[in-house]
């Protein structure tokens, strides 16, 4: 098995990512950009490091991939070092990962996937977090079904206290109002289109409000339906306001383990019945902690395919079920 390398070590999800894989007993190299930072968190794990950023030279990035299979990169705003690594990742031949919750990282992944194929690259951007969620859940339903489906209706539950990077990504990321889907048109979400769901959770059905989630285009590239609208609905503390900065670095333990998360997803099929599954889940931040390193692990051990990916297309509708605490259900 080859080497694994999780850049952003530092930050909140990387660090709950890197005790994960430590505690599984995988022999991986913490990166970021800030030496001190590595240096007290290499220690307390006992593993090697490498200090880089990624606007780097190339031959100073190149120098720090050497002997890499595969990248995992929790270093956001995504809009800002997604780009740069996969073309790092093209560049020396290293499956390129990332815990992104920013449709960019998609963009540019679908930019980059003929150049990562014909590299035998893969780019999974969303490897844990919502994609591998709803991604998840999405299929699960289809493989069930007779007749072919017409669109889809997702929506994810967020509870919980949000990150201060979580927060500064997901505050930039709404500055911008239009997205490329990946078949080159716009993306666009009715602001006002609110839609009820029942995420199983014995509350019955809640207004959701229109999202532009990731899941507009992975969705769509896993299952060929491009009718996707994707939702949320926000519970506790999830998404601050006020000086961003002033935030503690994420959830403790005991918040993470109050605030599981569900996601339900309402399928139309082409006779216009409608088929409905409810996903229960962990913690969001404990979800991609965990299922990162899962992927990460699944492609070490030689599972992966050349190009733009997403979790569901190379692992299966199961892989979702493989993080303890995880279950879907059919309504």
């Amino acid at each position: 098995m080859g080497k694994l390398m999780i850049y952003g070590a530092t930050g909140y999800t990387g660090r709950l990512a890197s005790e994960h894989a430590k505690s599984i007993g995988l022999d991986f190299i913490l990166a970021g950009r800030t030496t001190q930072k590595l240096q007290d968190l290499a220690y307390s794990l006992s593993l090697s490091y490498q200090t880089f950023d990624v606007h780097d030279s190339v031959a100073h990035v190149d120098s720090a991939l050497k002997d890499i299979e595969v990248f995992l990169n929790c270093a956001g705003p995504f809009h800002r070092t997604a780009k740069p690594l996969m073309e790092a990742c093209i560049r020396n031949g290293v499956h390129y990962l990332d815990i992104a919750a920013e449709l960019e990282s998609y963009e540019r992944a679908e930019e980059l996937g003929q150049e990562a194929k014909k590299a035998k690259v893969m780019l999974m951007p969303g490897c844990g977090g919502s994609v591998a969620m709803l991604g998840c859940l999405a299929t699960h339903v289809l493989e069930q079904m007779d007749s072919s489906a017409s669109s889809i209706d997702i929506a994810l539950h967020v509870s919980g206290q949000m990150s201060r990077g979580s927060a500064i990504s997901a505050q930039e990321g709404a500055m911008v109002t239009e997205r490329q889907d990946i078949g080159g048109k716009m993306v666009h979400q009715d602001t006002a289109s609110e839609q009820e769901f029942d995420f199983g959770d014995g509350r019955g059905r809640v207004m959701c409000f229109p999202i532009k989630l990731p899941d507009l285009i992975t969705i769509s590239k896993a299952t060929g339906v491009s009718a996707v609208r994707t939702f949320a609905h926000v519970s506790g503390a999830a998404f601050p306001t006020g000086d961003l900065m002033e935030l503690p670095s994420g959830p403790t333990a005991e918040e993470r383990e109050a605030n599981p998360y569900h996601a339900a997803v309402d399928i139309t099929a082409e006779d216009e019945t409608v088929r409905h599954a409810v996903l229960h889940t962990v913690n969001g931040y404990s979800f991609t902690s965990i299922a990162s390193i899962e992927a990460a692990v699944q492609v070490l051990a030689g599972k992966f395919l050349p190009g733009f990916q997403t979790p569901v297309e190379v692992f299966g509708s199961g892989f979702v079920e493989c993080i303890k605490g995880s279950t879907i259900a059919n309504c």
